[in-house]
């Protein structure tokens, strides 16, 4: 341990990926095996990332097995792992520490100079900017994002300097294993209920999270969002933490311009510049907002950072292009919160202009639809058409009377339910029109309807 009660890596000696394949868990396996940590791992299926890691140096099997522990000295256990997998339980009788994986990354980060970035929404996209932001600045951070990120090529690196980018999850209270010395938070709103409870359990662990900052840290927060600025007034009030606010309110430092597509700027105390970003949405524009301030506490020059930011394409599953037919271009994106549905339908607005949007959405956990079903439907009731498969489950078993029907009780009239698989391809592909935009949403397995999508559009196309 170090003194601030976060594991040593050298303490964790050979190391056992229980789900390895995991975006997550190879991130962290990932810069173990660049760090000189021997790493072993496992999963259920072969994952293309399983044939990096093991060219990279860790041993990977395909399947459970007790034997795949080898000589492990420490197991990392993915979040889907059920405890009577063979390889937990044959690691808990031996009587082996079994780490989160926030807890394993916590490890690898040593000394270096730390920076979280925490949030209801826009994490993987906000510390995927960071580090673009940061590598074209020449910094070669080392960086550990919840998504794969083609301006990087990878979700996860070891750099060659001392600062650190992770993205830092509420969803369990695992944020809380980190010890940044600067966070970034995007937003707080109540969800992952089934977790915490309550609302007031949400906003007490995200001050939890801002107590682990040192009294020369920085919380960097937005001032546009109710939850963060609350959190950051409290924060300053709390411990005298520095606090910088970004976004278009007149209480932030980093001001924010947005005036749609093309017309971004920022203003920061060195005066006023554009940003020219190539992901849509005013989210997007505040991530952007975020990276910024980041960077400016890392000593980066302004104009080299909003540069640096213009190489950033997006994230893996965040309003990700998939391509076009008929005219009609399709994207994908993760939005499993209603406040992510607005946003991301949002940014299809913009891109659509006067064409019409097309959503597919699919509900994500039982306990977030009952919890959230007026609100997910307010929130497609922005599309054009509105069509919602069945809840993709997840970890969670049923509920009693919770169906996607509670969400379509509330839809408009652009709105209903649809069965999965050709019928769900069909229903879009007739709604669309030459100009119009299609978003597939959701955590789950609708990202693989988008694709399905664009070779039925381009069928027809042929066809025509």
């Amino acid at each position: 341990m170090t003194g601030n009660g976060v594991l040593q890596q050298e303490a964790l000696g050979r190391v056992h990926f229980i789900g390895i394949g995991g975006v997550g868990m190879s991130a962290v396996a990932r810069i173990m095996v660049a760090r000189g940590v021997p790493v072993s791992g496992s999963d259920a299926k072969d994952l293309p990332v399983m044939a990096d890691l093991a060219a990279a140096g860790a041993t990977i099997a395909v399947g459970y097995a007790a034997e795949n522990l080898g000589g492990a000295q420490t197991v990392v256990a993915g979040s889907a792992i059920r405890e009577d997998n063979p390889e937990l339980a044959a690691a808990r009788a031996a009587g082996l520490p079994v780490l989160h994986r926030s807890e394993a990354l916590a490890a690898t980060m040593g000394d270096d100079l730390v920076v979280t970035v925490a949030g209801t929404h826009g994490k993987s996209t906000t510390t995927s900017m960071i580090a673009v932001l940061l590598q074209g600045a020449g910094l070669d951070p080392s960086f550990a994002i919840g998504a794969n990120v083609p301006a990087l090529g990878v979700n996860a690196a070891s750099g060659t300097s001392k600062v650190f980018v992770a993205e830092a999850d509420e969803s369990d209270g695992s944020f809380l294993n980190y010890r940044p010395k600067i966070a970034v938070v995007t937003n707080v709103e109540p969800d992952h209920l089934d977790h915490y409870g309550t609302a007031e359990a949400v906003y007490a662990s995200f001050d939890s999270f801002t107590a682990l900052l040192p009294a020369d840290g920085v919380l960097i927060a937005c001032a546009d969002d109710a939850g963060a600025l609350a959190l950051a007034r409290r924060t300053a009030e709390r411990n005298n933490t520095r606090v910088v606010l970004y976004g278009t309110s007149g209480d932030a430092e980093i001001r924010l311009s947005d005036g749609g597509p093309g017309d971004v700027a920022i203003t920061t105390a060195a005066g006023s510049l554009p940003l020219s970003l190539q992901v849509p949405g005013r989210h997007n524009a505040l991530n952007a907002a975020a990276a910024m301030a980041v960077a400016l506490e890392l000593g980066v020059e302004p104009g080299t950072a909003a540069a640096a930011l213009a190489g950033f394409s997006g994230a893996s599953r965040r309003f990700e292009f998939k391509g076009e037919g008929r005219g009609v271009r399709v994207y994908d994106d993760y939005a499993h919160h209603p406040t992510e549905v607005r946003a991301a339908l949002a940014a299809a607005r913009s891109v659509a202009g006067n064409h019409k949007v097309h959503v597919l959405f699919q509900p994500h956990l039982f306990s977030r639809t009952r919890e959230f079903a007026k609100e997910f439907a307010e929130a497609l009731n922005a599309a054009d058409t509105a069509l919602v498969l069945d809840i993709y489950p997840a970890r969670e078993d049923p509920i009693p009377g919770v169906t996607s029907g509670l969400i379509a009780e509330h839809l408009g009239a652009g709105g209903h339910l649809t069965d999965g698989g050709a019928t769900a391809v069909a229903a879009v592909a007739a709604a669309a029109q030459p100009g119009d935009v299609v978003l597939t949403a959701g955590a789950g397995d609708v990202t693989a309807y988008g694709p399905l999508i664009v070779e039925s559009l381009a069928v027809e196309s042929r066809s025509g």
